[in-house]
């Protein structure tokens, strides 16, 4: 449970990090990258911690599987609390799918 917080916490920071800027066109480039970076460092300070504590239950590629379907629910809400744009039924189909992998990833075949 750790692990799924740590993951949860550091995709909050990364999704900002990355779109947290697309309501400020406005804003010089440089400054935007300077504040992403910035804001990218305190996702690696949950997101090392995550994968290291992690492993020791869950392979890599578990993780790996957990972070991804971990930042397109954190991106999905990002989406429509602070961009304010829709999920169209394709995107949650395909978030779907790949949410579907989790299934191969983690059976004990």
């Amino acid at each position: 449970m750790k692990t799924i917080f740590l993951l949860i916490i550091s995709n909050i920071f990364m999704t900002i990090a990355w779109y947290g800027h697309l309501k400020y066109k406005e804003a010089p480039l440089l400054k935007v990258i300077l504040i992403s970076w910035f804001i990218a460092f305190a996702e690696y300070c949950f997101q090392v911690p995550a994968n290291r504590i992690g492993h020791y239950q869950f392979s890599a590629a578990q993780l790996k599987t957990m972070q991804e379907v971990i930042t397109l629910v954190v991106f999905c809400i990002f989406s429509i609390v602070y961009l304010k744009e829709g999920l169209r039924w394709n995107y949650l189909v395909g978030f779907t799918m790949m949410a579907g992998a989790v299934f191969f990833i983690f059976k004990k075949w």
